[in-house]
């Protein structure tokens, strides 16, 4: 087991709610602490530091123990929506070049159905590219092509070639 680190307190707290929830799951699949320990290839004295929200459990320690209760894709939504590295990467953008430049920030209430995914935003919000791409992203669902004005197709496929580099994941 490595050497626990030293955390702040309000650290030491999300951890030990992140073990709760880890020890909540297990008993709500009504699996015991060895059936989970031996399916993630642990000891079940590990599986009760990491429910106890112990700082010397490793990351890869969860994620087994996590896989074990088939929750591991659950890891994928950690630090997924980062606003504030968004915001930084938006400013870097380069200047824009004929032909595919977009706007820096984006004002949904000029496109119709990026508003409409938009729904958390007040109505004259702004977003960078790399917002807008993700909204239509995860919100794929929601977007009716037949309704887009030109113009928003426009901006769509712009984003889809250069955040997306060619690819939209929907």
């Amino acid at each position: 087991m490595p050497t626990r680190p030293n955390l702040a307190e309000d650290q030491r707290q999300l951890l030990a709610e992140f073990g709760e929830r880890v020890r909540l799951a297990r008993l709500r699949r009504r699996l015991t602490a060895q059936q989970v320990a031996d399916a993630a290839g642990i000891t079940r004295v590990t599986l009760h530091r990491a429910e106890a929200g112990d700082s010397a459990v490793t990351m890869g320690t969860y994620i087994k123990v996590m896989a074990a209760m088939a929750l591991d894709a659950d890891v994928a939504l950690l630090a997924r929506d980062d606003k504030a590295g968004h915001l930084v990467q938006d400013a870097q953008l380069p200047a824009r070049r004929a032909g595919t430049s977009f706007p820096r920030r984006i004002r949904l209430a000029k496109y119709p159905q990026l508003r409409a995914i938009a729904w958390g935003l007040a109505e004259d919000a702004e977003v960078g590219p790399t917002e807008a791409f993700q909204l239509y992203e995860r919100n794929w669902r929601h977007v009716e092509m037949a309704a887009m004005e030109p113009a928003e197709q426009a901006l769509l496929a712009k984003l889809t070639a250069t955040i997306g580099k060619g690819v939209m994941n929907v």
